[in-house]
């Protein structure tokens, strides 16, 4: 037991011992209640392990006082013992007994060096030796040994409390080297999403609030104007999107949940990103074209430029990971380019994110099997809500197009109908291709359709009713993603602003 009544070592982060042998180690401690220390020697390698009781004194311990587990003084010589001892034999065959005027005396670099005491000289060893003090009556701030600071660099609040130390790991200012694993998603609010949407994203999203410590999950208004809608029914998408996500699992108390126009960072780092990439690069990426023909081949800047807005919204909290479908890949890798670019121009700042790929296959429409399920389909039946009734499920399964061959088989290439089919089964249960073409052996293909139909149906159920419960309470949802906004905007101010710093701005 080591006492720490009479040593102030709440604001002492490390100290050393003496010269000889052993002595020559270092302790290092994090600043707060020492309860458990590590002696390492010069060496590197592990000497001893001290445990130390901050409610025990010192006092009528004994030779306790200084007792280390695992670990002795090595033997000294005469000439050594005899300077340690001042030459009195007294002191070197009795035990030190402590006095009350011992402990705390002025005189305690005399006494110290009289007596013999349990527990190594703790004064720092570029010191001489006549101004060497032992750990009861040292100087705390005697004791810091003169090593460089640690290159981690921990802020004020975060040593105030673990609570505060939690918040830094979260925001990611336990310094400018520490990537913090952060995954950042977000989803356009085109109202209630579909059934391409919940396999291929929403429910990978509830898998990673689980894995990871910090997730990022926005609604993305800004990204939703380059296709135009009216006010008001943008402001009824934002709310039902809302309440389809948290029906779906998402839950706020172990991500953040915001809306992306309210965090305005996002837009003023779309613009200096902006200015690092090249227009050629923009007209190269599919959706601009697929996009642009259905404008009638007039795409607004926005259309052509929103990539780089998804290299904000990334960069903007230092995300490392970024769960994608197979049609945004390009975009991510656009993404990793001007991070890339302002690394090698401004220094060292951005990590480089990588995709998360989801391990369904991609949804693809019930109408037409060569297109990806959309909620812009003209054709109603060729997209399955997550709030359609069963009565409107089972409609547009027995309307999907297959073929005339009554065998269920999955060739994605030649029977792209019954492919998707079978995709669709396999991740709504669960279970595999293989397992889900052992199901439906003897089936035919419009049998099969009532299967899937009646899959689909079982896992919507729940969702669809806590889906009503949500949107009679539009308070909730607001508030969900005001709160979402304020904790976003704590993460992306210090970065923003070191963004300003590295460019110019300030």
């Amino acid at each position: 037991m080591l006492c720490l009544r009479c040593w102030t070592m709440r604001s002492a982060s490390a100290w050393a011992f003496g010269q000889t042998g052993a002595d020559r180690g270092q302790i290092a401690a994090f600043g707060g209640v020492l309860r458990r220390l590590t002696l390492v020697s010069m060496t590197g390698r592990a000497e001893a392990t001290l445990r130390i009781s901050p409610w025990k004194s010192c006092r009528g311990q004994g030779q306790a006082a200084g007792r280390m587990q695992g670990w002795r003084r090595p033997r000294m010589g005469r000439a050594a013992e005899r300077r340690r001892s001042k030459g009195t034999l007294q002191a070197m065959q009795e035990p030190w007994k402590p006095r009350s005027d011992d402990l705390h005396s002025h005189k305690c670099q005399s006494q110290c060096r009289r007596q013999r005491r349990p527990f190594p000289v703790t004064a720092p060893h570029q010191r001489p030796l006549p101004q060497r003090a032992c750990g009861t009556c040292a100087d705390p701030a005697a004791l810091l040994p003169r090593v460089p600071p640690p290159r981690l660099f921990l802020p004020a609040f975060a040593m105030a409390t673990p609570s505060g130390l939690i918040r830094a790991l979260h925001r990611g200012t336990l310094g400018q080297n520490v990537v913090v694993d952060r995954i950042f998603s977000g989803i356009q609010p085109t109202g209630t999403p579909h059934l391409g949407n919940y396999l291929g994203a929403i429910q990978n999203w509830v898998n990673l609030q689980e894995e990871c410590s910090s997730v990022l999950y926005s609604i993305m208004d800004l990204h939703s104007l380059t296709m135009p809608k009216e006010p008001a029914v943008l402001r009824q998408n934002i709310l039902d999107t809302t309440a389809a996500i948290l029906a779906c699992g998402i839950d706020p108390k172990k991500c953040l949940l915001f809306r992306q126009s309210l965090v305005p960072e996002h837009a003023e780092l779309a613009w200096i990103l902006g200015c690092l990439t090249n227009v050629p690069r923009l007209l190269r990426l599919p959706q601009w074209k697929m996009k642009r023909a259905s404008q009638n081949s007039e795409g607004t800047v926005g259309l052509l430029t929103y990539p780089v807005l998804q290299a904000a919204d990334i960069l903007l909290y230092k995300s490392t990971r970024v769960p994608v479908g197979e049609d945004q890949v390009l975009h991510l890798e656009l993404a990793q380019d001007i991070a890339q670019h302002f690394n090698k121009k401004y220094g060292e700042f951005f990590p480089v994110p990588k995709a998360i790929l989801s391990t369904t296959k991609k949804i693809k429409s019930l109408r037409d099997p060569s297109a990806k399920m959309s909620k812009s389909d003209p054709q109603k039946l060729a997209t399955v809500n997550i709030a359609d009734s069963p009565d409107e499920i089972v409609l547009k399964f027995r309307k999907a197009v297959t073929d005339f061959t009554s065998e269920v088989t999955y060739e994605p290439a030649a029977r792209p109908g019954v492919s998707n089919l079978v995709s669709i089964h396999a991740a709504v249960t669960g279970l595999s291709i293989k397992e889900v073409l052992h199901q439906a052996t003897g089936l035919d293909t419009a049998h099969y359709k009532m299967v899937v139909a009646e899959s689909v149906i079982q896992k919507f159920a729940p969702i669809r009713n806590e889906i009503k419960k949500l949107q009679e309470d539009k308070s909730h949802l607001v508030k969900v993603l005001e709160d979402g906004a304020e904790k976003a905007k704590e993460l992306a101010a210090p970065i923003y602003q070191e963004i300003r710093r590295l460019v110019g701005f300030q």
